[in-house]
């Protein structure tokens, strides 16, 4: 069974139950009173049933007209319900997007670069929650690409089609040693004597061991590691330990983890790896993403 009637039927009907009026339902509902008419007729027609009976003095509703009115009410009442309630779940929505930011970074940017900048961020009176997303430089920029990160932090600025990266300083790589180490030494601090020593690498992969791995084979300087690992956490863990010495970005020094460890820059060559902001292209930032990404670009680790 088709039903050949509206919603805007049914308030016509309404509107001429409670006032008695073409005329005067015309003018409750802004239209005129053909158009009211046309309403009612279609209304009768669909239903197969007379709803008034007209005359010059009065509009009288039929026993038809009688029945359908509360049903006619009720459906008018689940139709404002329901449109109540998806615009207060799309505010809710837009609410809890805007209260959630989501930033996914490479780790050793976060202590010399992400925790000051929340600092400046809290103090505008934002009270997001963040959603942080420690990740290798080249998942940052999959998640980015791919909408499941507001922004990311990353060191590699041209990886996925789709984003855009904006530089925000040089992050020189380092030596790190113990400082019982030889090589804390500044004048020992070579590539040559390098090569004697037990040395820790970032993974196969990551975005810091590709950089180094690009400008040694440059440099036809190719090196030999005793430990490859996934986090520079644990690469301080066995610096500390005396298990060997790294080459980390200067950013990692400003973690507590890097404590008492020396951080010497080496030359010929130098390895510098740019980090920057990744957005998605044609992303509109929320005022809190906006906000965060203002505070970063204040911030200079180094």
């Amino acid at each position: 069974m088709s039903i050949n009637y509206d919603f805007g039927d049914l308030e016509a009907f309404l509107a001429v139950m409670e006032t008695a009026s073409f005329h005067l339902a015309a003018d409750r509902l802004n239209l005129s009173q053909s158009a009211v008419t046309r309403r009612i007729a279609k209304l009768e027609q669909a239903l197969d049933s007379v709803l008034f009976e007209r005359s010059t003095r009065a509009v009288k509703p039929t026993l038809a007209a009688k029945r359908l009115r509360p049903r006619a009410e009720a459906i008018l009442e689940d139709v404002r319900e329901t449109n109540r309630a998806m615009r207060d779940e799309s505010v809710a929505y837009a609410h809890q997007r805007n209260a959630i930011v989501t930033v996914a970074a490479i780790p050793s940017v976060v202590a010399g670069l992400f925790l000051p900048a929340m600092r400046i961020f809290k103090e505008q009176g934002f009270q997001s929650r963040i959603r942080f997303l420690d990740l290798a430089a080249n998942e940052v920029a999959e998640v980015v690409a791919q909408g499941e990160a507001d922004f990311g932090i990353c060191s590699i600025p041209t990886l996925e089609p789709g984003t855009d990266f904006e530089a925000l300083f040089e992050d020189d790589i380092m030596l790190v040693t113990h400082p019982d180490h030889p090589m804390s030494d500044p004048s020992r601090a070579t590539w040559t004597e390098l090569a004697t020593q037990p040395l820790i690498l970032p993974a196969r992969g990551t975005g810091n061991r590709l950089l180094i791995d690009d400008v040694m084979a440059r440099a036809r300087r190719p090196l030999n590691w005793a430990y490859e690992v996934g986090r520079t956490t644990t690469a301080l863990e066995l610096v500390a330990d005396k298990a060997g010495i790294a080459l980390l970005p200067r950013s990692v020094g400003l973690s507590h983890a890097s404590a008492n460890l020396v951080f010497q820059k080496m030359e010929n060559p130098a390895i510098t790896r740019p980090v920057g902001l990744l957005s998605r292209i044609g992303q509109s930032d929320t005022e809190a993403v906006s906000a965060l990404k203002s505070a970063l670009r204040q911030v200079v680790p180094l």
